[in-house]
């Protein structure tokens, strides 16, 4: 795997990058509060066919914090983000792994560009409303009522013992003594030394209501939350094949993902889901 920064914008970002140089892409935008260090076991775990590139946002990880007045910090501009970063790289065709907050910025970048993207890939992603969980109530609360004190509840949960949680809050004790303490003791400090810029932003921003199209859900491993997961058999705006994956981030460290796709190297059990995902799609 490289380790790399580029200028986006003005804007010294950091990245991974793995896999062969003629391979297809797989573009990994990451989820809150996390940064592509979420990705370091994945991406050598599929280097062997697809070339990876795993980007810091703007205010996450080891990339630059631009200032309020310079970067939006809410969907559409990590959406832009996104976006510039691909350019900046040379990436016009991609297929782009969704979760968490990531599916937010990379479905509305997808949107944007359908004739950039060969395949969705979708792991524990929220995208309609009506589907949150009940994490979500503080945050439609702030939604509903922007005051202070509605506010007041997200900026504490932005804080070293919110990010513990956000990792093995929810989780069986067998699988919280698996995750290394270092997923939330490494992310924190990088936040909390920049007055944490992106997460708090982050924590307030809004799902997207896609107008509905004719996409379907091929298939999904419910490991996860249910209603999200089956808010994508909702039609939205735009048609791509998707590899349903409802698991967690928590999935991602323990390396259950990384476990499940080097089994299946994301071809499906299916000959369909093989001949599309086989197909080679220059970057």
């Amino acid at each position: 795997m490289r380790h790399r920064q580029v200028k986006v914008d003005g804007n010294a970002i950091f990245y991974r990058e793995d896999g062969p140089t003629d391979a297809p892409v797989l573009l990994l935008p990451h989820g809150y509060p996390c940064s592509s260090y979420q990705f370091r076991r994945l991406m050598p775990a599929l280097a062997d066919r697809w070339r990876t590139f795993a980007p810091d946002f703007p205010g996450f990880g080891y990339s630059a914090t631009p200032d309020f007045s310079a970067f939006g910090y809410d969907f559409d501009a990590y959406a832009g983000f996104l976006t510039a970063f691909a350019d900046t790289l040379g990436l016009s065709r991609y297929v782009l792994w969704l979760h968490d907050y990531g599916s937010q910025i990379g479905l509305r970048h997808a949107i944007a560009h359908p004739q950039r993207i060969t395949a969705l890939i979708i792991q524990n992603g929220d995208v309609y409303e009506d589907v949150l969980g009940p994490k979500y109530a503080a945050i439609k609360a702030y939604w509903t009522e922007k005051t202070p004190e509605k506010h007041r509840p997200l900026e504490e949960a932005v804080s070293e013992e919110g990010f513990r949680h956000e990792f093995i809050g929810e989780v069986a004790d067998a699988v919280a003594e698996r995750m290394p303490p270092d997923l939330w003791k490494l992310h924190w400090p990088l936040m909390d030394t920049r007055s944490s810029s992106g997460g708090r932003k982050m924590a307030t921003c809004r799902p997207h209501r896609p107008e509905p199209t004719n996409a379907t859900c091929r298939e999904q491993n419910s490991i996860s939350w249910r209603a999200p997961a089956t808010g994508f058999w909702k039609p939205i705006s735009m048609t791509c094949f998707r590899w349903c994956v409802t698991s967690s981030r928590a999935s991602i460290a323990q390396h259950k993902v990384c476990e499940e796709v080097q089994r299946r190297k994301i071809d499906g059990d299916n000959a369909d889901s093989r001949a599309h995902l086989a197909r080679p799609h220059p970057a």
